[in-house]
């Protein structure tokens, strides 16, 4: 399984190059988004991390070509960027996570691996789950709304999953850190659960259908299909 990491600070992108090949990860590490933009068609990573602050070209510019690239790879946004707006940015655009400079490396490695339990999970025998006008194939992580593919990024496929698979529970937000995410409020703002779920909503609800996500106000979230 191969990982890229995109960051133009020679000390950080080693760091994260030895903490992914001690995860046993073939790793390939860029310095530049141009460098980047070939990488991820040559190397088909599972797994991406991105520095946003990048020589030739904007980072949030950078994850939106990425994504449209490889729509179903991992991709952890690593930044020095803290403010709300930025990440909640970044989570728009299509990253699964996003991470502080600096960064403890035991956190950053809980989270590179739940995007890649979640995106790389072994399945016996094909398995599809229809909730309502959609259905989500396990084996091949294709999800289906009224017959049509619709693209998804690792964390919001792993979010739907979670929620299709126990339909009518409700989960706070706290509950879907820690049980999508691997995280929690310690870690990681609600606010990410919050932005994933706007999302989802909007790749899979159709106009005058039921909310499939719903919200139950003061509590979190449960899936109705």
């Amino acid at each position: 399984m191969r990982a890229l990491v995109v960051e133009d600070d020679e000390d950080i992108r080693t760091l994260l190059f030895r903490i992914l090949e001690l995860e046993g990860l073939a790793v390939t590490a860029v310095a530049t988004g141009a460098e980047a933009s070939v990488a991820v068609e040559e190397c088909e990573p599972a797994v991406t991390l991105l520095d946003l602050q990048l020589p030739d070209v904007d980072g949030l510019t950078l994850l939106e070509r990425l994504r449209q690239a490889r729509p179903s790879m991992g991709c952890i946004v690593v930044s020095g960027r803290s403010e709300e707006a930025s990440r909640v940015l970044g989570l728009r655009l299509g990253a699964d996570d996003y991470v502080v400079k600096p960064f403890s490396s035991a956190e950053l490695i809980a989270r590179i691996g739940s995007v890649l339990r979640r995106t790389h999970r072994p399945t016996s025998g094909s398995k599809v789950l229809e909730r309502g006008h959609i259905s989500i194939d396990l084996d091949t992580h294709e999800v289906r709304v009224g017959g049509e593919v619709v693209s998804m990024t690792a964390k919001e496929y792993a979010l739907l999953v979670f929620l299709a698979t126990s339909p009518r529970q409700v989960f706070t937000r706290e509950q879907l850190l820690e049980q999508v995410w691997s995280s929690s409020r310690a870690w990681q703002d609600t606010a990410t659960v919050t932005e994933h779920v706007r999302r989802l909503r909007r790749k899979l609800e159709r106009n005058g259908d039921k909310p499939l996500i719903e919200t139950v106000r003061g509590v979190g979230y449960r899936f109705s299909g």
